[in-house]
């Protein structure tokens, strides 16, 4: 991964990546990342960001923890026996933890960044903003078969999901106008379409669709 020239990304990641070794080395090319951390992970604090003069709570979040921290990493070691172990060593490269507490569920959830200029509910909104991209695209998979991409560059994958949002934006109005649910919606109007799309061919070969489509 690497940062874009002329391009402030921020990049947000779930918790398949938990790697001490990778969030320096995206500190070192300077890409900017939100991760959602496991729970209780060990830490060491530099200093608090905690503003106890200032509300710590929105909507039904509170914030916990918000501290510039380092992390620990296993260190590969050589053995006499000639196997390796890992002995835990702290990075000296600083980062950010937040902790948000749900009021509701009474569930912590932890972040990690490398972002110290953005407040904690902002980056806490980042990851959300990936929970509903997740929830869109699973929509896409489940609903409109969006199974796989036909392109791996970053302009066949725009114009795909472009399209793809298209396809949802008028099939949402297709189901809302006809008061059906999204299979049936699906079916019909991939039905119509085939119809007027083998309608213009017939046309434009000389034909008659009057002939082959029952008015």
């Amino acid at each position: 991964m690497k940062k874009e020239e002329h391009h402030d990304n921020i990049y947000v990641i779930d918790r398949g990546l938990q790697s001490t070794r990778t969030m320096k080395e995206f500190e070192e090319k300077s890409v900017k990342f939100i991760i959602r951390s496991k729970e209780n992970r060990k830490h060491e604090e530099v200093a608090s960001f905690l503003d106890e003069n200032k509300s710590q709570k929105w909507e039904d979040w509170t914030l916990v923890k918000n501290s510039k921290v380092k992390l620990f990493t296993g260190k590969p070691i050589l053995n006499k026996r000639g196997n390796i172990h890992h002995r835990e060593e702290k990075v000296e490269t600083c980062f950010r933890l937040i902790v948000i507490k749900n009021e509701k569920t009474n569930k912590e959830f932890w972040f990690l960044t490398n972002e110290f200029e953005l407040s904690a509910k902002e980056i806490a909104d980042y990851y959300r903003k990936r929970w509903d991209i997740e929830v869109f695209f699973r929509f896409m998979k489940q609903e409109l078969n969006l199974s796989h991409l036909v392109s791996l560059n970053k302009n066949g994958i725009e114009v795909m999901v472009y399209m793809t949002m298209i396809a949802s934006m008028l099939l949402l109005i297709y189901k809302k106008s006809n008061d059906l649910g999204y299979k049936t919606a699906k079916r019909r109007i991939a039905m119509e379409l085939r119809d007027m799309v083998t309608a213009i061919l017939i046309t434009f070969a000389g034909g008659d669709p009057a002939k082959v489509f029952k008015t």
